[in-house]
């Protein structure tokens, strides 16, 4: 065949899957064998970062190629306008047949439905894990069976069924890991007689950090309810004892719904084997951003640091990519639609505010690349985390973060009011983010260069508020 054909994408996203639980890379508590194999058979990129860490922004962002200002989606609060260009409008209109399958999670009804895609079948909200309902097209149904399988059942079923003469873009949608981790029968006993070692910062005391992170309502300990870990806790435990126990019932359980993407992904790419498929087909392996895995004593999402902000991506496309490939260079989630138009052969449109990941995806990094990246959390203390609004810029050795105390009327954000603070890390030597050195003097001049690329980043995003 040519090597100008059209590839097919099937973009596989899981929610809150956070990449130290994968064992491409490098993870320290569970082995995921065809996700590894994603990695090994394409590119790994371990400088993947989302521009707002949480679900229904980072959705947003990636079907629109735009920052969260620009396509209407700041919080959970914020339902996703669906007349807007997409990636699946655009290659639609070029072509492509398209569907969506799983989690949607940008609102629905009227303009917030999934538009533009040939086939959407859809969870309403964050869906069940077990017998959930789901939307097809507009039509309500409930569906017997467990939601990581019927999303791989219904995404197969449709590569099966499409027309063999065009591409295809597919985007199937994990509900797994998303909290409150169900798992199922296959893997409910995965990890029973064993101790999964907890992160390096477990007990950190927030010492030194802004007052966000002390105040922040995500706390193993402290903030997981009996729907969570399945069980009360056991009587007489002494407070690190306990807080030993929730993570135990948090992270088995976490793992067990990861270890049932991981199978499932496993049936998508024998799938793609057997259809004879492989070759001229683009999967992506990704989560809508990163998730706390007891990092920082936290579960959850949303901060800009780095177990947070952190996406896995794993690209394998045998005609472009050389197997085996990991790359440090900058991604963000906006860069993924362009990067499809790309490689389908498409102009990119001048509004999309990401960049085509191609050039490094190919080996031939630009010298002009991204070495800089702005991120914006706007869900000022919102009832369920508490997590203060703020905005930050990350280098290859630096993240400063400011958390600017306004909710500044934005949906989902509790309007009380808090002190502006800053913080710095240095990732070189403090890559666990454990000690903030924004008030050491010997980084001053460090911060002035920081602020000035800060604000030259949130301009040219334009982002004014």
């Amino acid at each position: 065949m040519e090597n100008n054909k059209q590839p097919n994408i099937v973009f596989i996203m899981s929610d809150d899957h956070a990449a130290h639980a994968m064992s491409c890379y490098g993870s320290k508590i569970n082995t995921t064998p065809n996700l590894d194999r994603i990695a090994d058979e394409g590119m790994r990129f371990d400088n993947c970062f989302c521009t707002n860490s949480i679900c229904a922004p980072s959705r947003a962002t990636i079907l629109t190629g735009l920052y969260n200002h620009e396509n209407g989606v700041k919080t959970l609060g914020d339902n996703f306008d669906s007349r807007q260009p997409t990636i699946q409008r655009i290659l639609g209109e070029n072509g492509y047949q398209t569907a969506l399958i799983g989690k949607w999670h940008l609102g629905h009804g009227g303009h917030h439905d999934p538009a533009d895609f040939d086939y959407w079948n859809i969870f309403p909200g964050q869906g069940d894990y077990h017998d959930p309902v789901m939307i097809e097209i507009g039509e309500e149904k409930k569906v017997k069976g467990y939601a990581t399988d019927l999303v791989t059942d219904i995404s197969i079923d449709w590569i099966k069924n499409r027309d063999v003469n065009r591409p295809f873009m597919l985007m199937c949608h994990h509900k797994a890991p998303h909290r409150p981790w169900d798992p199922d029968e296959r893997h409910a006993h995965l990890y029973e007689d064993v101790d999964i070692p907890e992160p390096e910062t477990f007990h950190d005391d927030y010492s030194g950090k802004a007052s966000a992170a002390k105040e922040a309502t995500m706390r193993i300990d402290r903030d997981l309810r009996v729907r969570d870990v399945k069980a009360e806790p056991p009587e007489g435990l002494s407070q690190k004892e306990l807080k030993s126990w929730y993570y135990q019932r948090y992270i088995k359980d976490y793992l067990r719904c990861v270890a049932s993407v991981d199978y499932n992904v496993g049936r998508i790419l024998y799938y793609l084997d057997e259809a004879g498929l492989t070759e001229d087909t683009i999967i992506v392996y990704t989560s809508d951003q990163g998730f706390f895995l007891g990092d920082h004593g936290w579960y959850d999402k949303r901060f800009m640091y780095e177990e947070s902000l952190r996406m896995p991506f794993i690209i394998r496309y045998p005609r472009a990519i050389k197997a085996g490939s990991v790359t440090k260079d900058f991604a963000l989630n906006v860069d993924f639609p362009e990067t499809f138009l790309d490689y389908a052969g498409i102009e990119i449109p001048s509004h999309m505010q990401g960049r085509s990941l191609r050039p490094v995806l190919e080996g031939k990094t630009p010298e002009d690349w991204q070495t800089s990246m702005y991120y914006r959390y706007w869900e000022h203390l919102s009832v369920e985390h508490k997590v203060g609004a703020h905005y930050g810029i990350r280098t290859h050795k630096y993240k400063l973060i400011y958390y600017y105390g306004e909710a500044l009327g934005n949906a989902d954000a509790i309007d009380e009011q808090r002190t502006p603070e800053w913080e710095l890390f240095d990732l070189d030597k403090d890559p666990y983010e454990m000690c903030n050195v924004y008030n050491d003097p010997n980084y001053a001049e460090k911060i002035e260069v920081l602020k000035k690329e800060l604000y030259r980043l949130k301009a040219e995003v334009r982002d004014y508020e």
